[in-house]
């Protein structure tokens, strides 16, 4: 990939402001004769006045905190100097393409490491298949060290700069960053900002008293504190421990949110924040293209709060943003927010995260699934789905978490849903406590106290391959196809291609028998995968299926972006949304349900006689209505 030239920058800078050309002064002093200097020079220009800004509104009534911004940019202009070549001229393509996520070829998949393909060179070998799957976006779950065998499915990080052992050394991550670069496939990392583990490095001095990193971290030396807070938070592990405290040998107590090895970072601390910018830019310079924002909502705490959602959290995305934007531009931002929906789309923003999981449209595809009626769904395609310019949700199925149902109480209201006793529902249909359930899931953190439950299985598992359902490769397909035709970053769980079942293995398991989400991280089946290409197979049938939608959309323009409008079938069993675009509509249609159903002529009145479904390569007939087959999706192209 050839790199432009830099452009030459005028010097010096004479802001307005005069806090801003102090700063920059003392930069351009030290830094003016490196060869680096001009292009991160006219990328500072333009973000330190934000990123002074957001910071300020943390940080700027201490005394030291212009030094503290010096320091910080100092920091990552050395980042900028250790960035590759291959990156710098990334992030110049990028810069003149802001828009290259929103393309209808961009396909991504997720995987465990070592799962997946046993190590780092293993992945490597593996860039073959995932370009014949059509993937561009890889996800690999956190390849980081972490203490064993409780790491939280690699989100206990103990350190930032160094790799699992088993998988392989930081340099050979690198060569595969490099390597599926190459290959057209963008890297896509976490980013684990909320905590640490308790064997991290800073963790370890902090429990020994030294006073730098112990206010890396809220340490309390008994309950009282810990006890205020608890009023007003909410328990996200209760299986793990009650609250959100854990107490430490020597008899304090430490936060942490999710389980007791994981201690939540003191984001008040500008020292803390200044760490992490390194560890980011580190995670950057790897050639990561997408970083996941793991926990966002958790992020700043505040007494007498929920301590989720509170504004410093959005402030501080911004600002590690702005960062990024200076020093590692082509870097974008993917927001991990399971929260209400009108809080998961607050961290949606240019400035912010560019990109974002769809957490909704996930449960919903689930819960559309064990109803049969499309209510729900279509909803919120009509009302959530809208972004803003600039970005995409990322759409999944399945992940490496559990499924909780985040739909908003309010909108199942509408219909006349009572919210608590309809995620009852789902729970039992999804963990087969309900007569006549197709699903083999699994209960997660179930609560009987509360009633709270999540789910834990593979897609296949849920749709009832496990069981032998007739229609189970149908119903993977159609929420495959739903994913890729309804706009933003359509994701695959790897493993999910060839129908990939659940592992009751993990029991045996010390390490993993207390947590069921790992009943859907099964190895990735050797026997499912070879017959990948056989249609007389389950695996073969999906992942053959797959393809050929995959293919489809990348050849279908009108799937690019996000833009979409809802079709109101009439049919409460058949979803309905048209992907507008100046080279013709396309219509897409789907039953969600085991039974034929129609949509009416009246319906489809205003459609043309005939309509080229992109599915099947099939002319249909629209004038007398269309019948829609059990879990039979169309995608209806309406002009030329």
């Amino acid at each position: 990939m050839p790199q432009s030239a830099e452009p030459t920058v005028p010097s010096p800078w004479l802001p307005g402001d005069a806090q801003l050309a102090r700063v920059w002064l003392a930069l351009q002093q030290r830094h003016a004769a490196a060869a680096d200097w001009p292009a991160f020079d006219q990328r500072l220009r333009t973000h330190l006045g934000t990123l002074r800004d957001e910071l300020a509104t943390l940080y700027s009534e201490r005394h030291d905190f212009e030094p503290f911004l010096i320091d910080l940019l100092r920091q990552c202009f050395a980042a900028w100097q250790s960035r590759d070549e291959s990156l710098k001229a990334l992030d110049n393509q990028r810069e003149h393409d802001p828009d290259w996520f929103q393309s209808e070829r961009l396909l991504g998949g997720v995987c465990y490491v070592d799962l997946f393909a046993g190590n780092f060179a293993g992945v490597e070998a593996s860039i073959p298949y995932f370009q014949e799957l059509g993937l561009s976006y890889l996800h690999l779950m956190p390849p980081f060290q972490c203490p064993e065998p409780h790491s939280d499915g690699g989100y206990a990080v103990s350190s930032y700069r160094q790799t699992s052992a088993k998988l392989g050394h930081i340099d050979e991550l690198r060569r595969l960053s490099a390597r599926l670069r190459e290959a057209g496939i963008s890297l896509v990392l976490d980013f684990v900002f909320n905590h640490t583990a308790d064997e991290h490095d800073w963790a370890v001095a902090a429990a020994a008293g030294d006073p730098r990193y112990r206010d890396f971290f809220f340490i309390f030396p008994d309950r009282t504190e810990p006890d205020r807070y608890e009023r007003t938070l909410r328990e996200i592990f209760p299986d793990e421990h009650p609250g959100a405290f854990s107490q430490l040998p020597d008899g304090r107590w430490v936060w942490t949110t999710f389980h007791s090895y994981q201690w939540d970072l003191n984001y008040a601390n500008p020292a803390v924040f200044a760490a992490m910018a390194g560890e980011m830019l580190f995670i950057a310079n790897l050639g990561v293209e997408f970083l996941r924002m793991d926990a966002v909502a958790f992020i700043w705490k505040r007494l007498g709060t929920v301590c989720e959602n509170l504004p410093e959290a959005h402030t501080l995305l911004r600002a590690y943003n702005a960062l990024a934007r200076i020093a590692a531009p082509s870097l974008l931002f993917k927001s991990e927010a399971i929260v209400h929906p009108d809080d998961v789309v607050k961290y949606i923003a240019p400035a912010e995260c560019q990109v974002s999981y769809n957490p909704l449209q996930m449960a919903l595809l689930w819960n559309t699934l064990a109803t049969r009626e499309v209510n729900l769904l279509q909803q919120a395609l009509e009302n959530r789905h809208a972004l803003p310019a600039g970005t995409a949700w990322v759409n999944y199925v399945r992940s490496h978490d559990d499924i909780g149902w985040t739909f908003a109480d309010e909108d199942a209201a509408q219909f006349g849903i009572n919210g608590f006793d309809h995620r009852q529902f789902l729970n039992r249909f999804y963990v087969n406590r309900f007569a006549g359930s197709f699903a083999r899931g699994v209960p997660f953190q179930d609560n009987p106290a509360t009633g709270d439950c999540r789910i834990s299985g593979t897609c296949a598992s849920l749709c009832g391959l496990e069981q032998g359902d007739s229609h189970a490769v149908a119903r993977i397909l159609l929420l495959y196809g739903i994913v890729l035709s309804a706009g933003g970053i359509p994701l695959i769980y790897l493993g999910d291609e060839i129908g990939a079942l659940n592992d009751m293995g993990y029991l045996a398991d010390p390490g993993k028998a207390g947590d069921s989400r790992w009943v859907h991280r099964p190895p990735r089946s050797a026997a499912r995968h070879a017959q990948r290409g056989d249609p007389t197979t389950d695996a073969g049938r999906i992942h053959l299926g797959l393809r050929r939608l995959i293919a489809q959309r990348a050849a279908t323009p009108a799937f690019a972006g996000g833009h979409l409008i809802g079709f109101r079938t009439k049919n409460p069993g058949v979803l309905g949304f048209t992907r507008p675009h100046r080279e013709g509509d396309v219509l897409v249609l789907a039953n969600l349900s085991e039974y034929g159903q129609r949509v009416s002529a009246e319906v489809l009145s205003a459609m043309p006689d005939f309509a080229l479904d992109l599915v099947s390569g099939a002319h249909a007939g629209l004038r007398g209505g269309l019948a829609l087959g059990p879990y039979q999706m169309v995608w209806l192209r309406l002009g030329t």
